[in-house]
């Protein structure tokens, strides 16, 4: 029994450290075949033969510090021609519906709606979707800021492509005030956009980006539109999608910029929130494995699994080592984790640097102040490996234990303290 004990904490402990290790190398290197082969010398902005009506729908939730700007910007700044506006208001309780009913008397092409109540965000994606007169519907957060020629990039895998059922854009954090804004400026830029652009070459992306992202109004009809009952209705639709055979494609040249949360607890509840919805969109979704069919699927589905597992054994051995530390206790065995070899600690270290200086090299194209953040992104794995872990292991049970059906509601967001 004691050898069996040896040896299972010793694969733990081996995995919680060569885990991230390998992926960072699937990551990376599947980035860079993205970046060689539709992005290197590729800057320049699509000519379009056709300009389809672009429909963007705004969810918004008690949205009064930040609607007003996004709609103005939008009105002002896109060089694409052919577009209207279409704002949610989701039973705000703050002066939302007043400012956006202002906002339509102003602009012609500025509609909105309105609910009593707050119906979630999926809902109020659904009802901006069905009385939207484009062909491509184009949905983003209240606080988001499209580049002037993000409409020209996403249009063009439309016009490309008839398989294509979405295309989710590239965001780029706006307020960069405090160390947990400027360390997500580095996550966003060496983590999420890399991990994109590798599962894009690996041919199934894991979701689209819920701060900005377009679909096709065909696609959007044929799976329902958006979920009403999950906490993340980006997975859950982007799964709907692929599960149909759509092409969801990422246009990191589709830039959108955004407020990030800059405060623990509201850090705390973004992650939460992602985490929950992970696991939702696994548990509904693990009849794949029975369909040949979603085999392209099947390993977007086992990493997302496995870094599930990975939060609970980093954590496990965590508390396991608290033990040892506080009362010396050795569980009958010789080996207490977490104790890394030390050639796996270093590696993992390099691995991280090396990570960071490829996505910033890659990423440097559209945010030219982007390597002066590198510094902060070393923090990355101290602060967001712990909070990101953590969040999975509360998150899991609340995703597993959930009623099937049970409307999935939501607040405001934090959107920061500033912008700097």
């Amino acid at each position: 029994m004691k050898t069996i004990l040896l040896g299972i904490f010793q694969f733990v402990n081996d995995f919680v450290y060569i885990y991230p290790l390998f992926m960072a190398f699937v990551w990376m290197l599947g980035a860079i075949l993205f970046f060689a082969r539709r992005e290197h010398n590729k800057s320049q902005v699509p000519k379009l033969d056709t300009f389809p009506l672009c429909s963007i729908v705004i969810p918004c939730h008690n949205e009064e510090q930040n609607i007003q700007k996004t709609i103005r910007w939008l009105t002002t700044s896109q060089k694409y021609p052919d577009f209207e506006i279409i704002a949610v208001d989701d039973g705000s309780t703050d002066s939302t519906a007043a400012i956006l009913h202002d906002l339509t008397l102003k602009y012609t092409n500025v509609r909105a709606v309105y609910f009593r109540e707050n119906q979630g965000k999926g809902a109020a994606l659904t009802a901006g979707s069905l009385i939207a007169n484009g062909d491509i519907i184009v949905t983003i957060d209240a606080d988001s800021l499209l580049d002037q020629d993000a409409l020209r990039w996403i249009v063009w895998h439309f016009n490309e492509s008839t398989r294509v059922g979405a295309v989710t854009g590239n965001p780029r954090v706006l307020n960069r005030t405090t160390l947990l804004a400027k360390i997500q400026t580095g996550e966003y830029a060496t983590i999420i956009g890399l991990i994109k652009r590798a599962q894009r070459i690996l041919g199934k992306v894991l979701t689209v980006s819920g701060v900005m992202a377009a679909f096709r109004r065909q696609a959007l009809e044929s799976v329902g539109y958006w979920d009403t009952d999950m906490v993340t209705e980006d997975i859950a639709v982007t799964w709907k999608l692929e599960r149909r055979f759509w092409d969801v494609r990422y246009e990191p040249r589709a830039i959108s910029w955004v407020l990030v949360p800059e405060t623990m607890r509201g850090l705390w509840r973004q992650r939460s929130r992602w985490a929950q919805g992970g696991m939702e969109v696994l548990k509904r979704n693990v009849d794949i494995f029975s369909d040949w069919r979603q085999r392209r699927l099947w390993p977007v589905y086992v990493e997302y699994l496995f870094s599930a597992l990975w939060a609970y054994t980093f954590w496990i051995l965590v508390f396991l080592w608290i033990i040892k530390a506080t009362t010396g206790f050795e569980f009958g065995i010789s080996l207490v984790p977490p104790i890394p070899p030390q050639w796996t600690g270093a590696m993992l270290a390099l691995t991280c640097l090396i990570q960071f200086m490829v996505s910033a090299y890659i990423d440097h194209f559209y945010d030219k102040k982007l390597i002066k953040y590198l510094f902060w992104v070393i923090w990355y794995p101290f602060i967001y490996w712990m909070i990101s872990a953590l969040t999975v292991v509360v998150a899991t049970p609340k995703a597993l234990l959930k009623r099937k059906g049970t409307r999935a509601v939501w607040k405001s967001p934090d959107r920061g303290l500033g912008i700097s």
